[in-house]
């Protein structure tokens, strides 16, 4: 799965939060990713089973355990979702501010996912499914010591309807707080 330009509106508006995305598929699971960001000169990297990587510095996810302490993220939905999926943006981010320490949101997801597989970043979750920035992030943060799954806390899969990832120690607690949101 490959996006030239994962970010593009952010491109276009002259920013820099862009990147070249190249995940290698097998059986349904991703198992290499490259992440490049052009302007930054910034390279993640993934394999399955061999950690995840920015210009060849080990990732690591945060060891944070409350979310009250947590900087959370989530994503716009791609153009055209349902107004079931934008409600239920708006109600997870009214859950999150009251229960995370600080919200951030923006696009592209992988951008957030890059973060929270260096530690910069605690948790994103996302009720859209674009899935080439969900595929190569979702590779990275588990390779760096993360957890994926679903809002609801079974296992993500690529048709699964919506993604979480966050350090080990929060999961449980985000779970609790997005499973809610139906």
């Amino acid at each position: 799965m490959i996006d030239p330009v994962e970010g593009n509106i952010n491109h276009v508006q002259g920013m820099t939060d862009w990147c070249v995305t190249a995940t290698l598929i097998r059986d349904n699971v991703p198992v290499l990713t490259v992440i490049h960001l052009p302007l930054t000169d910034e390279t993640y990297t993934a394999l399955r089973g061999s950690g995840a990587w920015l210009n060849g510095t080990r990732l690591h996810v945060s060891n944070k355990s409350s979310l009250d302490t947590a900087l959370v993220g989530t994503g716009q939905a791609a153009l055209g979702e349902s107004s079931d999926t934008y409600r239920r943006i708006g109600l997870s981010v009214s859950a999150m501010l009251e229960a995370g320490l600080l919200m951030r949101m923006s696009v592209p997801s992988t951008l957030q996912l890059m973060h929270v597989a260096a530690g910069r970043m605690d948790m994103f979750w996302q009720f859209s499914q674009v899935r080439s920035g969900l595929v190569s992030g979702a590779l990275l943060v588990t390779e760096a010591g993360g957890t994926i799954s679903d809002t609801q806390g079974r296992a993500w899969t690529l048709a699964s309807d919506d993604f979480l990832a966050t350090a080990p120690r929060l999961h449980a607690a985000a779970v609790g707080v997005l499973s809610t949101i139906c």
